[in-house]
C-alpha cells in the first residue's frame, strides 16, 4: 500500500503567508530559514499541510506501507506548530530543548521562543542521519 501523502507544487511562501496567526506565521518563516540551512534541502509543501525538507524512501517492516517521505519539516496547526524530527533517540537533547511536547516523530511547540533553536538544529541533523541509516539499506 502506497503512502497517500505526496509532494505538491504549492508555493511555500504563499502557504506560510496564508497563516492567519501573526506569531505562528513569523515562527514558521524562522523555521523555514533554519530548516533550509540545516537540511541543505529546498522546502516543498506536502499534501498533509507540511513544509518538508529532503526525502527518503520509506518501507515499513511491519506492513506493506511504502513511499517517499520528508526527512524533516514543520506544519502550522491550529493548536501549535508540529516539527517533524525523530526525538525518541535523542532524550538528552530533548531535555535541553525547552517547553515542548514530544510524541512519535513529532515535537509540538506553541511558539519558537519556547525552545532553544540551536538544540533543535542538532536534533534535526541527528534525525536526518538516523533516517538515512534506517532507510538506505
Amino acid at each position: 500500500m502506497a503512502i497517500k501523502t505526496k509532494e505538491t507544487n504549492e508555493d511555500v511562501n504563499e502557504f506560510i503567508d496564508a497563516i492567519a496567526d501573526d506569531q505562528k506565521k513569523k515562527d514558521c518563516k524562522e523555521l523555514l530559514k533554519l530548516m533550509k540551512k540545516v537540511s541543505g534541502s529546498k522546502p516543498k509543501i506536502w499534501s498533509n499541510g507540511t513544509v518538508g525538507f529532503g526525502t527518503f524512501h520509506y518501507k515499513s517492516s511491519r506492513s506493506k506501507q511504502e513511499g517517499d517521505w520528508y526527512s524533516t519539516g514543520f506544519a502550522p496547526r491550529k493548536a501549535n506548530i508540529t516539527i517533524y524530527v525523530h526525538s525518541s533517540q535523542q532524550p538528552a537533547l530533548l531535555k535541553k530543548l525547552g517547553k515542548v511536547k514530544a510524541g512519535g516523530g513529532c515535537l509540538y511547540i506553541n511558539k519558537l521562543s519556547d525552545i532553544d533553536t540551536k538544540v533543535l538544529e542538532k536534533m534535526i541533523v541527528n534525525s536526518m542521519e538516523l533516517y538515512k541509516e534506517m532507510f538506505s539499506k
